[in-house]
């Protein structure tokens, strides 16, 4: 089981670059399935394996659900390693006599690790629910002139006064196609990254220098909005998505409205 358990090596970002949530999350990760695991110990004899398997997994359903990628896997392991603990002869140990016993904890880390992918892809795709009335309106504003605007550059230039608006900006831009550099970006996700590294703009602040905001059409890159921020807080998460669904917006339009010239 122990070399089930090595194989599993999650890629594990350094603590100072997670943001509380996460670090909540990697910390309920370890925990969880050991608290669940003890709480089990009494019923052990008389609970099947497959049965305490199921409860754990619940475990790290839950810490996928809340946490990161990271933290769902760390789960899993725990979990794992936890059921193989204390949950199966020979007791307190990571030996595994049953063959049985061993296809559950094989199962339940494969299952636990699924569960995390799944979990993080999820938050990845999923469409925000915006309940803030301006943040609507912004929405609703830009669909209907796309809709209606005899020109690309009337989309491109009020989604430039939205957003300098919506996240703060002293100064935003667009550019049509190029990819020159490799500034800071602001993702789909409501993320930034910089270079290929996750920047915590919540605890951080945002980079130095412009920060990019990537305009697709159909799947196809289109440009990207040039975003100078200003000397204020850094705007929460559902206005940086709302930052992302405008800029979706102009790459509908642009890919609408065929080739551009600057």
């Amino acid at each position: 089981m122990s070399a089930v358990i090595g194989a599993w090596r999650p890629h594990v970002t350094a603590p100072s670059a997670w943001a509380p949530r996460d670090r909540w999350a990697l910390t309920a990760g370890l925990t969880a399935p050991l608290l669940v695991s003890l709480a089990l110990v009494p019923f052990r004899t008389s609970l099947p394996h497959a049965n305490a398997a199921l409860v754990l997994v619940v475990a790290v359903v839950a810490v996928s659900a809340l946490g990161s990628r990271t933290a769902g896997v760390v789960a899993a392991l725990s979990a794992a390693a936890w059921f193989d603990f204390f949950l199966t002869p020979p007791y307190e140990t990571f030996d595994i006599t049953a063959s049985g016993d061993v296809a559950t904890a094989v199962l339940l880390l494969a299952v636990g690790v699924i569960v995390s992918q799944l979990a993080a892809r999820a938050r990845r795709l999923k469409v925000v629910t915006v309940t803030d009335e301006a943040h609507l309106s912004r929405i609703h504003r830009t669909a209907d002139l796309a809709k209606s605007a005899g020109s690309t550059e009337t989309v491109v230039g009020h989604v430039r006064g939205e957003l300098t608006e919506l996240l703060g900006l002293t100064a935003c831009r667009f550019e049509y196609g190029t990819l020159l550099g490799q500034p800071p970006r602001l993702c789909a996700d409501g993320s930034v990254s910089v270079g290929r590294r996750a920047w915590d703009v919540d605890t951080a602040g945002w980079p130095a220098g412009e920060i990019e905001l990537r305009a697709y059409g159909n799947g196809h890159y289109l440009g990207r909005f040039m975003l100078t921020p200003g000397p204020g807080a850094v705007p929460p998460l559902q206005a940086r998505l709302v930052a992302v669904t405008l800029a979706d917006q102009t790459g509908a339009a642009l890919d609408t409205a065929g080739p551009v010239r600057r």
